[in-house]
């Protein structure tokens, strides 16, 4: 199988899989767990706007993924870094059958004024964290 080409835009690490979503959610979350995260929420769109709305949407998941020393390390810095945690990682299904993963950029969460420093360190980290994940799932 050719491996997926992962892509980055302004918000995230982007791959496109010739594959279901089911399977996919289980590629990535244990693609997830070899990085050394684990998922704290995992949120089925898909289910939640039916119950609430009663339409049907393409399988959505968003799956909430922390690397808990890295967690430790930005919260000690900075506490109000908690409004940006955890990292958000979108499974979802196109129409042809195929599904997109996407982790959000942690770098997009820290200001400019804050690259260079603790935040900006840990945000590079799990980037690069999350680049090897999204990466990974081919």
């Amino acid at each position: 199988m050719k491996q997926p080409t992962t892509q980055m835009d302004s918000l995230g690490i982007t791959c496109t899989l010739r594959t279901d979503h089911a399977s996919a959610v289980v590629r990535v979350i244990e693609a997830l767990k070899r990085e050394g995260f684990g998922v704290l929420t995992d949120i089925d769109v898909r289910q939640t706007l039916k119950e609430k709305l009663g339409v049907n949407f393409r399988p959505y998941r968003i799956l909430g993924a922390c690397n808990p020393p890295a967690a430790y390390k930005v919260l000690q810095a900075q506490p109000q870094v908690g409004l940006l945690l955890p990292c958000n990682v979108i499974v979802y299904e196109l129409d042809d059958g195929s599904t997109v993963v996407s982790a959000f950029d942690p770098l997009q969460m820290v200001g400019e004024g804050s690259a260079d420093g603790p935040l900006g360190q840990v945000a590079e980290e799990i980037r690069a964290r999350l680049a090897r994940v999204v990466g990974s799932l081919g």
